[in-house]
């Protein structure tokens, strides 16, 4: 199963990151145009492909949870710097890999998915939020 970036309540992984990243920094960065994209899927739809792949018996191969199939990067640091009040900024690609240190794969990685396969195959319809929709709220900038 290709897990994109998973988002929801509950959340310890990419987004917290980057959210940690501009704090620090007082940027919130994105490489270029920010034209690279992140696929995307809200937990509740990762569990639900999961599930719905032991009950069918899947068969041998690969699967997407994938609800989103590409959320550019520049969305997302743009989200984030609203949240915290501080500027979404280009950044070259070696002022990205200061930035983001080892976080620098996830920023500039460009890896859009295509999960038509897995809804036809599984019969899986994603009902979670999008991305942007669940990432801006409050819950994900406290603490």
């Amino acid at each position: 199963m290709r897990m994109p970036c998973v988002h929801g309540d509950g959340d310890r992984f990419t987004l917290p990151r980057f959210i940690e990243l501009a704090r620090k920094k007082g940027t919130s960065g994105y490489v270029g145009q920010g034209e690279n994209r992140l696929p995307a899927v809200h937990h509740t739809d990762a569990a639900r492909v999961f599930r719905l792949a032991v009950e069918r018996g899947a068969r041998a191969g690969r699967y997407h949870a994938v609800a989103e199939e590409g959320v550019p990067y520049r969305s997302i640091a743009e989200v984030i710097g609203h949240r915290l009040g501080v500027p979404a900024v280009s950044m070259s690609p070696l002022k990205a890999r200061r930035h983001f240190g080892l976080y620098t794969a996830y920023a500039e990685g460009d890896g859009p998915a295509s999960s038509t396969a897995t809804r036809e195959l599984l019969g899986w319809v994603p009902e979670g939020p999008g991305l942007l929709e669940d990432f801006d709220r409050p819950a994900y900038f406290t603490g």
